[in-house]
């Protein structure tokens, strides 16, 4: 009969012992679990509200931005914005001259453009034979290149010689860095401020494909 009882508690204690580990495998497996989902949570909300990575794929923005350029966007710094809707829920600033900034194309919102803001809402903005100016002021800086030496009319185009107009109430009026070669608010118009998707902040990567190599002097440039 002992023997007999020894037995029954040696099956027992196995089966206990099987069904721990197969207790502990579970709870292993939840934890991992659990971690991965928290991981994509975490990475969609900092996608959503803080940071956004782009890639550069036109030279519209010459010399400040190159084409196969990766950067971070700073999502927070104009406002917090209900997830796929543009309304603001917690108005931080909003952008100002010299920024430069992501937006929904208003010709195609599934499109993303990057340009640097030259007039924000009441400004009077002009440009006279490439000459940028700012409310009967010229726009002195750095960062506009020409790459064209031929000057069109306003009649044949507004790349050259556009204006005056006032930029509205709640929009942008957004150039790029590189004046002959960007279709830009000259040809389309304005962007309205709920459209702005962030402030470009820094290259984390940028790749040559033309020479087929790593740019290793732009990684961590700040943009300005």
């Amino acid at each position: 009969m002992g023997k007999v009882l020894y037995n029954l508690k040696k099956k027992n204690s196995t089966k206990s012992n099987k069904e721990e580990v197969r207790t502990k495998k579970k709870s292993g497996l939840r934890e991992n679990i659990e971690a991965i989902l928290v991981a994509i949570v975490l990475a969609l909300f900092i996608r959503t509200f803080i940071i956004q990575a782009f890639k550069i794929p036109s030279g519209s923005m010459k010399q400040t931005l190159l084409i196969g350029d990766h950067i971070l966007v700073n999502k927070f710094i104009y406002g917090v914005k209900i997830p796929f809707s543009q309304t603001t829920i917690i108005p931080i600033k909003e952008p100002k001259r010299g920024d430069i900034v992501v937006f929904k194309f208003p010709e195609d919102p599934s499109k993303d453009f990057i340009k640097r803001v030259i007039g924000v809402e009441g400004d009077v903005i002009e440009v006279r034979d490439k000459k940028v100016y700012v409310n009967h002021k010229l726009l002195n800086h750095d960062y506009g290149i020409h790459t064209d030496p031929r000057i069109f009319p306003a009649a044949i185009q507004p790349r050259d010689n556009f204006g005056q107009v006032v930029v509205p109430k709640d929009s942008l009026f957004v150039m790029g860095d590189n004046r002959d070669q960007s279709y830009d608010s000259r040809f389309w118009g304005f962007v309205n401020l709920k459209a702005v998707k962030g402030k470009a902040l820094i290259i984390y990567w940028s790749w040559d494909k033309e020479k087929f190599g790593v740019r290793w002097n732009r990684f961590g440039h700040i943009l300005k």
